[in-house]
């Protein structure tokens, strides 16, 4: 026996995993950008084949960037569905451009159309709705459109503090699904307690909202990263579970983790089938390979990685 037995980290312990967890994590996405996505030699070492890889488009990213990084992860096995922010694309002929380069090049047939986080439009376009009205996806034949959804709401979109703007916009994109060949779905902001995205999930539903909903779920981090993104991206009342755990000095230094609110959508879906959360979108706020780690460790055989070590 070593004289010297050094036990593991604690983060290298293994966990239980929860069962309706797992299921719930089937089939979830991540979200990463061309400088992110440089930083993983292989996707397939962190990922479950076939895993839809979606690929933010932040203002001043060039299309080509975009582009090949869009071939590069769809090369190595994954659904790529690229971002079309509708604010920085200027015309109807760069809208067509970037649908045809991301098609022949990347061989890209699905994307999430949102308006994006720019204050002054760039051209032509200011929302999604715009940018389906324009009819170029469906002219590719696209076969997934996904939309943004706003459990919180947007204070981009009401100023006011509202889901007067948010609610109308939703039962568009629903009448729009009616006569759309694609798949749709809702991709929404993160939030962190699961009591309000469950009441807003049922809400749209009871009003007649039925697209699916990919539920954007935080991914590990440093909680002082975590509250700068989420007052960057207008996280709403949630917010205060993190500027709650700030406050508490034995948390303050210790990492984020969404393990609490999964498992609390995951027991309602567990015990509601029919409710319309269909599947997870991680944000890897913390980074790709710490997401992809914590999923690999609490998601059992819905995060096992294409490639296994």
């Amino acid at each position: 026996m070593s004289l010297l037995p050094f036990s593991k980290k604690k983060d290298d312990a293994p966990v239980e995993v929860n069962l309706q967890v797992e299921a719930f994590l089937q089939d979830y996405s991540i979200e990463v950008m061309p400088r992110t996505a440089e930083k993983v030699e292989d996707f397939r070492t962190l990922l479950p084949a076939g895993t839809r890889v979606y690929i933010a488009h932040i203002e001043g990213t060039p299309i080509e960037d975009m582009v090949a990084t869009a071939k590069r992860i769809a090369g190595e096995g994954y659904a790529v569905m690229p971002h079309f922010p509708a604010r920085i694309i200027k015309d109807k002929g760069t809208l067509a451009d970037w649908i045809a380069r991301y098609q022949g090049e990347a061989g890209v047939d699905q994307a999430l159309l949102l308006a994006g986080g720019v204050a002054t439009p760039h051209g032509d376009y200011d929302s999604s709705m715009q940018l389906l009205e324009s009819g170029l996806f469906g002219e590719a034949g696209f076969k997934r459109l996904h939309v943004a959804g706003h459990p919180e709401g947007n204070k981009d979109i009401d100023a006011d503090g509202s889901m007067t703007n948010v609610d109308a916009a939703l039962r568009w994109k629903q009448a729009f699904s009616e006569t759309s060949d694609a798949d749709m779905a809702l991709a929404t902001q993160f939030a962190f307690e699961a009591g309000p995205i469950i009441d807003w999930a049922n809400g749209i539903k009871e009003a007649g909202i039925d697209i699916p909903v990919h539920i954007g779920i935080a991914g590990p981090a440093k909680l002082q990263t975590l509250i700068k993104f989420a007052i960057a991206c207008g996280v709403g009342p949630s917010l205060k579970v993190l500027q709650k755990r700030a406050m508490d000095v034995t948390k303050l230094l210790l990492p984020y983790e969404p393990a609490e609110v999964l498992a609390q959508l995951a027991a309602h879906k567990a015990a509601n089938p029919s409710f319309n959360i269909s599947h997870v979108h991680f944000f890897p706020l913390g980074g790709i390979k710490t997401n992809a780690n914590w999923a690999i460790k609490h998601g059992g055989a819905s995060a096992v990685p294409a490639i296994q070590s």
